[in-house]
């Protein structure tokens, strides 16, 4: 059992890394060993018959042949390999050391080029940013940005902050309708956690579950997790499995779910422009994956 959860984690984490890997560019599918062929005498794409011609990087699955993944620093009593940093920063990016580390200087300095580049956008858009309505929006949008990926900033070990207690609990904990805000990395744009309902209110929109194994965390606990991986620039099915596996490694449980549905802006107001369009993503380690039963 715990070498199957052991797999599940780092199948799970691979996936995330697979993501989130530097420099990667997207598969050409129109390529002679992509998804379609241009073979055709008048030009036209032809499916190819097998999804194998579809070339990848990486697996996304170690089992697919991937080199397991090496330790990230020394073992810690959590696991051996590691999927979150308790020590420093929870998945960080390329600038986010540089980010946390700054001085007060050095994060001015940074702000005033964000609020640059932001009047920069203004002009090329065909804006004026003298006018009187957009005098100081270069600086509050850069401000809001800031907040917007706060979660680059923000360590599971302080999140969690000792909120961790034995308990004799071995049944279901669920924790509903947690908001969650977030930013589309491909075009910057929210997606959020929420959307109306028939009677126009709004309904939150992700849901973690867990199984405990002698050891519970504190409920707000879990909503902050959430809420840190949140402000972030994400995708919606990254974000699901980097809160599962926070939960697991912080807790060890006998299984983790996390569902989510959320609107994404980049659907409803650009693109294919379907307003009521939802997206459900969902993660489930131990036996949330392995029992049926328990997984429904």
């Amino acid at each position: 059992m715990d070498s199957r959860d052991q797999r599940e984690r780092e199948n799970t984490l691979a996936s995330i890394k697979s993501s989130m890997g530097p420099r990667k560019q997207p598969v050409d599918l129109d390529q002679p060993n992509g998804y379609f062929s241009t073979s055709k005498a008048d030009g036209t794409h032809k499916r190819l018959s097998r999804l194998a011609d579809l070339e990848e990087e990486a697996p996304r699955d170690p089992r697919d042949g991937a080199p397991p993944t090496p330790p990230t620093r020394s073992i810690s009593p959590y696991t051996q390999n590691p999927t979150i940093d308790f020590d420093g920063l929870s998945w960080p990016s390329v600038g986010t050391r540089a980010r946390l580390d700054s001085t007060p200087e050095e994060a001015a300095a940074r702000l005033e080029k964000l609020s640059g580049a932001v009047r920069t956008i203004l002009e090329c858009i065909g804006e004026d940013p003298d006018r009187e309505g957009l005098h100081g929006t270069p600086e509050r949008y850069a401000k809001a940005l800031a907040f917007f990926t706060k979660g680059y900033e923000e360590n599971l070990r302080d999140i969690v902050n000792g909120a961790v207690f034995h308990e004799d609990h071995d049944e279901l904990v669920i924790v509903k309708d947690i908001e969650v805000f977030s930013l589309c990395e491909h075009h910057m744009v929210p997606f959020t956690g929420k959307k109306p309902t028939d009677k126009g209110r709004q309904q939150k929109q992700m849901h973690i579950g867990y199984i405990p194994n002698r050891r519970v965390i504190g409920l707000s606990k879990i909503a902050r997790i959430a809420e840190m991986f949140s402000r972030r620039l994400q995708v919606q099915e990254r974000l699901t499995k980097q809160v599962a596996l926070a939960i697991s490694e912080v807790l060890r449980p006998q299984g983790v779910a996390v569902v989510m549905e959320s609107s994404h802006l980049c659907m409803v107001m650009r693109g294919v422009q379907k307003t009521t369009a939802s997206t459900t993503t969902s993660c489930m380690l131990g036996r949330m994956r392995s029992t049926a039963k328990t997984r429904e």
